[in-house]
């Protein structure tokens, strides 16, 4: 799924750093847990009582949908099952970035920068 989206007021835009890439946010955020690949099998995974999952097969675990608002909200911390580690950071408390919103059959949804991008290169490593 391919999001259409717009930065928000100008005012907004002039405070704020240039967003990094997607695969940045991954390598920076995610990778020593994740892995570099996305396996599940990052330096610190080996330590953690629950085994981080492979983020490459997040579509095929979903009948071939990447569920791009579930990711999201699970990267954020908003969405989480019981039978999900602790061991991972609810993101959205922290800075994101830039808010952008994202629109979907006429409606916008403010979503962080750095979110959007990181879960868009998330969709791109299916395999």
């Amino acid at each position: 799924m391919r999001f259409h989206f717009a930065i928000l007021p100008l005012a907004l835009a002039a405070c704020v750093d240039e967003p990094i890439d997607g695969r940045t946010a991954y390598l920076e955020n995610c990778a020593s847990c994740h892995g570099a690949d996305a396996k599940g099998d990052g330096p610190l995974a080996r330590d953690l009582t629950t085994t981080p999952p492979d983020l490459t097969t997040i579509a095929a675990r979903n009948g071939g949908v990447f569920p791009t608002d579930q990711v999201m909200s699970t990267i954020d911390g908003l969405d989480r099952g019981a039978h999900f580690s602790t061991a991972m950071p609810e993101f959205g408390a922290g800075d994101m970035g830039a808010t952008v919103i994202i629109e979907e059959d006429g409606l916008g949804t403010p979503v962080p920068m750095q979110l959007l991008m990181l879960t868009e290169y998330l969709e791109s490593i299916q395999e």
